[in-house]
């Protein structure tokens, strides 16, 4: 028998007996034991020869008919539309809104420590990459080195959980606001959980991943693999300058114009340097993107190293009497050091010994170009940066980061994204670069020799 009915016929029986306790619904009142045991039993209202039991049961049937059609016809509904809903998601996967449950703790613990292990590798790597820009592998390294970092601000969610959300932010750009909705948190807490990841990412992880090759085992891995690449000696690196859009400017309107890039729109600058595997070993992030790149390369810690002699190459080359140590290559638009060569023309106006030059000159540099634009294809926030200024410099490197984890990792390279072409003259030497770097000589010499070996050949 139905158990609504039982309940709703149980009921009713106290209803009766408060009402009229001196008037029983049983047949046989001259009994305890029955009366008890009615009074406990509804059903046996059925055996009962009084007016008033036929009247309850009436009532109680009535009641328990309409509740039960009324439930049966709410499941059904819920099923049709839970169907036409599951149906129309799959017909239309580009109109799917996932609800808030799809993004819960409960539904990334069933995905991470459940479903997983059931995928194959490449499924499952697939996956989490286009969830959270980077293979599964490559994520709980994130997390391990991550947690008892995290675990040290008392946060209330899983580390893991946590990380995954911000991953999942700096992979496709989601805005604050955005991720609020689908993990249903308030979005000053979401800047918060980003705040908080990406500046560990930038200050614990920087040390371990992001590291200039002054190791002889390193350093000789690096210049040999830029020989094969350019048939240039000696080269260790390749630096360029992008600037990060940012999506408002700063309130300050007599700081704004600073941040207007050659490009016209607001931003950062970034400066890295990145080596034959397109791994960044240097970046920098302090200042505005109406900057030019000379300047800001001035102003960078490694720049400061580089001229004081705290960063000793110990690789040195003779080439037609000058000593040339290790050497960074760039563009025009950077000073011509003894560190760091940039081309002798723009439009390939030179000699034949100084095109040639600057043609694998500028086979070298390519790396850095291809680096950047993978960072920004894998890490689209860079694309139109929605965090707050102050917290813009720990977002971008943490991105750099997790750019060098991917490469170390081999992770699959994504569509580049593409920089506009820069264009501008060459920056003037200061005064006691002139006197200390002799540049000019040093590029003369190699490009001389580059071009007297190959026309040997």
């Amino acid at each position: 028998m139905d158990q609504s009915f039982l309940l709703m016929l149980s009921n009713l029986l106290h209803l009766h007996n408060h009402l009229d306790p001196t008037t029983s619904l049983l047949s046989d009142t001259s009994s305890t034991a029955a009366t008890t045991t009615s009074a406990t039993s509804p059903t046996s209202l059925l055996s009962s020869s009084s007016a008033a039991p036929l009247l309850f049961f009436t009532i109680a049937s009535v009641l328990s008919y309409v509740a039960s059609s009324s439930s049966r016809s709410s499941s059904s509904t819920t099923t049709t539309t839970t169907t036409t809903t599951t149906t129309n998601n799959n017909n239309n996967p580009s109109t799917t809104t996932p609800s808030p449950s799809s993004y819960s703790v409960s539904a990334f613990r069933a995905l991470s420590t459940e479903h997983i292990w059931h995928m194959d590798a490449p499924l499952r790597d697939a996956q989490w990459r286009s969830l959270y820009g980077l293979s599964y592998p490559v994520f709980t390294t994130v997390v391990d080195k991550l947690k008892p970092h995290i675990a040290l601000s008392n946060l209330s969610l899983p580390s893991d959980y946590a990380v995954a959300m911000v991953l999942s932010r700096l992979a496709h750009g989601f805005s604050a606001a955005t991720l609020a909705s689908r993990y249903s948190l308030e979005p000053y807490l979401i800047s918060k959980i980003t705040n908080m990841v990406t500046r560990l990412l930038a200050t614990k992880l920087y040390p371990e991943f992001i590291k200039i090759p002054v190791s002889r085992r390193r350093l000789h891995e690096t210049t040999q693999a830029f020989e094969e690449l350019t048939s240039l000696p000696n080269m260790c690196g390749a630096i360029d300058g992008s600037p990060i859009k940012l999506r408002r400017l700063p309130n300050d309107p007599n700081s704004a114009n600073s941040y207007r890039c050659r490009y016209g729109f607001p931003s950062v600058l970034l400066q890295v340097v990145a080596d034959h595997k397109k791994i960044f070993w240097d970046v920098c992030v302090k200042a505005p993107g109406g900057t030019d790149d000379a300047t800001h390369l001035r102003d960078s810690l490694l720049y400061n190293r580089l001229t004081s002699g705290d960063i000793v190459w110990d690789k040195v080359i003779n080439v037609r009497g000058h000593h040339i140590r290790p050497y960074i290559v760039g563009d025009w638009c950077y000073p011509l050091l003894s560190f760091l060569l940039t081309p002798f023309s723009l439009h390939g106006n030179g000699t034949a010994a100084e095109n040639l030059f600057d043609g694998a000159l500028m086979k070298g540099r390519s790396v850095v170009v291809e680096a950047i634009g993978l960072l920004k294809g894998r890490w689209k926030i860079l694309q139109d940066l929605n965090v707050g200024l102050n917290h813009a410099p720990q977002t971008i490197v943490a991105c750099c980061v997790l750019h060098n984890l991917c490469q170390i990792a081999r992770e699959p390279e994504p569509e580049l994204w593409k920089e506009p072409e820069e264009s501008g003259s060459p920056p003037r030497l200061l005064e006691n670069e002139k006197y200390y770097y002799f540049g000019e000589s040093i590029r003369q010499a190699m490009a001389d020799d580059f071009h007297a070996r190959l026309s040997s050949r």
